[in-house]
């Protein structure tokens, strides 16, 4: 049967994640691996996770944990979240409140909840790769955003017309931004603001990283720019801050949520009902029971362990690094962004990295909509050791000294 003769359109817009992939390399002992921006499995809260398992399985709530639940989401976790999100200038209730199976499951239903075929998302140039990849099913096209640039709105527009639909969102991921590790400053994020009122379009703020600060000054979230926008009513804002737990306690639980005003969360539980109901009543039980109890530990664990990478492999890059290669320097999250010497590219030295050095790392051409970015690669440093970085970095310094000049 020929297949591809009967797929919907949207399917050929689905690629293969190079993320996805790269990860099967970790099960080759001699690989160090930059790789899969994913946090350590020894920062994991094992046994809290399973004291919070037993506990919730075994309790009067045993049944309710097995059993259908609202799409909506657990009630005691939503309200956890109302009064974490206060803790960063974002005022809201349980009704602005959405669980989901994983942040990454949200930007699959805002997509599928904006894009009709044509339609324009805004996107950074690089973005997140995992977003392009949730968004592409609903057959958008993609335009440039550039914080602070000159351009005017009305292009933006303009450009969207042209190709047969309109803007619809504006995405980005304000916090060590993935995959640049970049922050955007107060300022930016008032422009993005000031654009998206006037385009009258919503602003998706991916905060997967809000929690990972290791140094330098916090910066207010969207949102709660926006709140103050609108004398702190949430049901005016514009703005979806969607966070996660998969950074923080433990990916593996699948999830993720967003805070937006109520009449757009009744949408996407809509979506929601008509996709897998709920999500997983006993791990929302179990997530609500482990941060209780010890979020703020946790995160004062692993912002420790991940910001001492982060200065390690800061360091690596300026010991090793030959003339004419660059490398942002992130105050958090899991990602340093490094720009080649013109005329390299990323994925010809990763199949050199391979096979040569044993390094491997993510070609930056994945994550950018047009394709381009071919000099630039993704080093995440959340699961190395100083030994892996110290070698890593290492090599990889040395094969790009090598490659250079046949690149020239």
């Amino acid at each position: 049967m020929n297949w591809e003769s009967i797929f919907a359109t949207r399917a050929s817009r689905m690629k293969a994640s190079e993320i996805r992939e790269l990860l099967k390399l970790l099960e080759q002992p001699d690989i160090i691996s930059f790789a899969g921006g994913i946090p350590d499995v020894a920062l994991f809260p094992k046994t809290e996770v399973s004291e919070a398992y037993a506990e919730v399985l075994t309790g009067a709530q045993g049944d309710a944990a097995l059993q259908y639940s609202v799409s909506e989401g657990y009630k005691p976790l939503r309200d956890w979240i109302v009064q974490d999100m206060a803790k960063i200038g974002i005022t809201c209730t349980a009704q602005n409140v959405f669980i989901t199976s994983g942040s990454q499951q949200l930007l699959d239903y805002l997509g599928k909840l904006f894009l009709s075929p044509k339609d324009t998302a805004l996107v950074t140039w690089p973005t997140y790769m995992g977003a392009l990849g949730a968004f592409n099913a609903y057959e958008p096209n993609y335009d440039k955003l550039v914080p602070l640039s000159n351009r005017e709105p009305a292009s933006y527009t303009d450009a969207a017309v042209e190709k047969g639909g309109r803007v619809k969102f504006a995405y980005c991921v304000p916090e060590f931004h993935n995959p640049t590790g970049v922050t955007m400053t107060k300022a930016e994020r008032e422009w993005l603001l000031d654009l998206a009122e006037t385009l009258d379009v919503p602003v998706i703020e991916d905060a997967a990283y809000q929690s990972l600060r290791y140094e330098g000054e916090s910066v207010p979230p969207i949102l709660a720019l926006d709140l103050a926008r609108n004398g702190g009513d949430i049901e005016k804002t514009r703005t979806f801050y969607c966070g996660t737990f998969s950074k923080t306690l433990a990916p593996g639980l699948r999830v993720g949520w967003v805070v937006a005003n109520s009449e757009v969360v009744r949408k996407l539980v809509l979506i929601k009902q008509a996709g897998d109901l709920h999500s997983s009543t006993v791990n929302q039980m179990v997530i609500t029971k482990v941060a209780e109890r010890l979020y703020d530990q946790q995160l004062a664990k692993i912002r420790a362990a991940y910001g001492h990478r982060r200065k390690r492999m800061l360091a690596a890059l300026e010991a090793h690094m030959p003339a004419g290669v660059e490398w942002t320097k992130p105050e958090g999250g899991m990602f340093v962004w490094v720009t080649l010497p013109k005329g390299m590219d990323g994925a010809t030295l990763l199949a050199r990295a391979l096979e040569t050095v044993r390094v491997a790392f993510v070609p930056g051409k994945a994550f950018f909509a047009d394709g381009s970015g071919e000099n630039t690669i993704r080093l995440s440093f959340s699961c190395a050791s100083d030994e892996m970085i110290d070698s890593g970095v290492e090599r990889l310094g040395q094969l790009i000294r090598a490659e250079a000049p046949k690149a020239a």
